[in-house]
């Protein structure tokens, strides 16, 4: 799990990487590397963010203080590698790093591993919500366009022709609903399990965190 976790983290933190600038100009001119170390320790940055902004300074001709750096990130670890900050981090959904040393690693995984658990289960919730009220806005908009094109049917002044694909589109729409029905069946299964999940995780946690 760890590993996994790890993994994850150091794949999202490198498209990160790759898609922003991570010192601006005034802050490479300023060189307050130690708030900075501090800033990324607390953030629960791995040292190889020092890489990165290194490379964001090189443009303006200044290097880091990898000493100051490192000896505030450590102080800035300190806040981060802790039991609650674990919990905050999962309940985020936040990746971790593994930037903690095995004795605090000790208090702040357990936690970290309880909050993304919840967090994910209220994911699941989420997105099983948002694809039922999907299908259900899509069942109401072709029970609208079959209403309409049934008026249509009904109406005077059409043609054989006119009157055959205004019954062809009828029963694409009648298929479109079936298929809306049948999504929003599902959604709802979904969003049934994904709430007694998190109704059990939360029960599996309480008492141990602030839910």
């Amino acid at each position: 799990m760890k590993r996994w976790i790890i993994a994850g983290g150091v794949v999202a933190l490198a498209a990160l990487l790759g898609s922003c600038t991570t010192m601006s100009k005034d802050e490479c001119l300023a060189g307050a590397w130690g708030e900075k170390g501090y800033a990324d320790g607390a953030a629960g940055y791995p040292m190889s963010r020092l890489d990165d902004h290194a490379k964001a300074c090189a443009k303006y001709q200044v290097a880091p203080n990898p000493t100051a750096y490192e000896s505030a990130r450590e102080d800035g670890l300190r806040t981060y590698c802790t039991f609650r900050r674990g919990w905050e981090e999962g309940r985020s959904g936040n990746a971790y790093y593994g930037v903690c040393r095995p004795e605090e690693e000790a208090d702040f995984l357990p936690a970290y591993q309880d909050g993304r658990r919840l967090h994910e289960v209220e994911e699941a919730v989420s997105s099983a919500e948002s694809a039922l009220n999907s299908a259900e806005a899509r069942i109401g908009d072709r029970e609208d366009k079959l209403d309409a094109k049934e008026r249509e049917l009904r109406g005077e002044g059409l043609t054989d022709e006119q009157r055959d694909r205004v019954r062809d589109r009828i029963s694409e729409v009648r298929g479109e609903i079936r298929q809306a029905r049948r999504a929003a069946r599902e959604a709802r299964d979904a969003l049934d399990q994904a709430e007694w999940d998190l109704r059990r995780v939360r029960l599996e946690l309480a008492g141990r965190y602030p839910i």
